[in-house]
């Protein structure tokens, strides 16, 4: 499909022109998200499968126990992981688990992939890279490191951007952790905070086949195209390979396009024969006698009530899915509709934020109180950026009041003591509802870095299970309800004070964080 064809929906509201014609065969009342199944595949599952996750600690004791319990295969993509105790503790999971595949009969079957971005990853001299060396020595035929190095940073600018500065480029930001066919998708990385007290969300999909291939099959196609980790910590491309900073910038970018829209693609064409295979038999008109022959091998499946829809963002590479996904849900959200948006660095595009401003929906977008924004009291430059984001919400704020909305758009500030913010996502509650029928979840920022400069992907969760919608529910209320309101007083407190500096310098490198 041409791009303007895929854009056509932003251009004529109200009515979305990325939707999918009517299957003959769906009952009545199929959902109204099913245009999305035109831009990427659409896994039907039981809500049964699905379970939010509400706590760092939850999350972290989830990860050891689908460790262990993994047969075939690991596959976890994240920023990066860190160096601390409670990081080793998960690399030694994976070392039994591995020597007890080792130690089976036969060839072992385990085979663990693991992507994480290259500058981040190779940031000072204990860091992700030496945390996983022993595995790739230990098990050379079974482990494989990826490391996602962005085709922006370069020549020149490669060689003189500092160490920490250089992730402002570029990054490889996407969190998908599966395990055989459990798949856990995130905002959170493999760091000790993120197991501890910085808040962030979680959903785990169990016993997910297609979804599981899927992730598998994306992270399989960015480890191709990235540097590949040796048993000594140096990197080489894999054979044949374009080589991201020192080859051809162009041809990288379309090799990694193709690859990536190759998983999309063929899924999606999967996706849509298992659907017609699989629900259209049990609809009347179909053969008798194959329903009762699928009833006997016990192949058939229950009708769907929730659908995962995986949203994919790399703008290096061209592929702008989940922005044209995330837009086309801003604006045809109706006037009675709600959206529960949160991000751990407020910083939205200006598409995003002329949507907000300029739709019907109620939207109540919560951020995080500078006390609780991951960089507050970082040493240096960094130390700043809390105070940056500070200066940025106020320009927002007073952009709300200016257009006399502050009933519709309301800003909220988590805070907790003791505690960071790094949730992202959001929640959208038609007219007339108490309950969420879909969620976004996974890595994206809404910023300009998500949008621009970072590998994304998240999946839209659409839900017709009024359980599910609950547990979605209790999500939004349990981070909602550690935050305060936002008004004009909130920027009048001592700690809300934006050096003259940060105020100059912050419209000249807010895209680059």
């Amino acid at each position: 499909r041409s791009s303007w064809l895929l854009l056509a929906p932003l251009l004529t509201p109200p009515i979305p022109v990325i939707t999918a014609p009517p299957c003959s065969l769906c009952p009545e009342g199929a959902h109204r998200f099913q245009w999305i199944r035109n831009l990427v595949p659409e896994f039907g599952i039981s809500s049964s499968h699905v379970k939010v996750l509400s706590s760092p600690a939850e999350f972290y004791e989830l990860l050891k126990v689908q460790i262990k319990a993994a047969k075939q295969r690991v596959v976890m993509a994240s920023l990066y992981l860190g160096t601390g105790l409670l990081e080793q503790e998960l690399v030694d999971c994976l070392e039994e688990t591995l020597e007890k595949s080792l130690q089976a009969k036969g060839s072992p079957d385990l085979r663990v992939s693991i992507l994480l971005d290259y500058t981040r990853g190779s940031r000072g001299r204990k860091n992700s890279r030496t945390m996983l060396i022993p595995l790739l020595q230990r098990f050379p035929e079974q482990v494989r490191v990826s490391l996602f190095h962005t085709p922006n940073l370069r020549g020149l600018l490669r060689l003189l951007i500092p160490e920490r500065f250089n992730e402002t480029i570029g990054l490889q930001h996407i969190k998908v952790y599966l395990f055989d066919d459990n798949v856990i998708l995130s905002g959170a990385n493999l760091s000790d905070l993120y197991f501890t007290n910085r808040q962030d969300r979680y959903v785990l999909l169990r016993d997910s086949p297609e979804i599981a291939d899927f992730f598998t099959e994306l992270v399989d196609a960015i480890g191709d195209v990235s540097l590949q980790l040796q048993q000594d910590d140096t990197v080489q491309m894999m054979e044949g390979m374009v080589h991201p900073y020192q080859g051809d910038k162009v041809a990288y970018c379309e090799i990694a396009n193709r690859r990536v829209m190759e998983v999309i693609n063929s899924a999606r064409t999967r996706q849509e024969l298992l659907h017609a295979k699989t629900f259209h038999s049990s609809q009347p008109g179909s053969s008798l006698l194959s329903q009762q022959g699928s009833q006997a091998s016990g192949s058939l499946k229950p009708e769907p009530d929730t659908w995962i829809y995986p949203l994919i963002q790399m703008k290096p590479f061209g592929i702008q899915i989940d922005e044209m996904v995330t837009e086309t849900l801003l604006t045809e959200a109706e006037r009675d509709a709600r959206i529960y948006l949160t991000t751990g660095y407020f910083n939205l595009t200006q598409a995003y934020m002329d949507l907000i401003l300029g739709t019907r929906a109620e939207y109540r977008i919560l951020l995080a109180s500078p006390e609780v924004n991951g960089f507050f009291g970082a040493k240096g430059v960094a130390g700043a950026i809390p105070a940056a984001y500070v200066y940025i919400e106020h320009q927002f704020y007073s952009e709300v009041c200016l257009l006399q909305q502050q009933d519709r758009v309301q800003l909220q500030e988590y805070s907790r003591a003791g505690w960071t913010f790094h949730a992202k996502g959001l929640w959208l509650y038609l007219g007339g509802s108490d309950l969420p029928c879909l969620t976004l979840i996974g890595s994206p920022n809404f910023g300009y870095r998500s949008v621009h400069r970072d590998l994304e992907a998240q999946v839209a969760i659409v839900t017709e299970n009024k359980a599910l919608q609950q547990q979605l529910h209790q999500e939004q209320e349990q981070l909602y309800v550690c935050s305060g309101v936002v008004s004009t007083s909130t920027f009048e407190q001592p700690n809300r004070y934006v050096k003259l500096w940060v105020k100059l310098v912050t419209p000249l490198i807010k895209n680059f964080f």
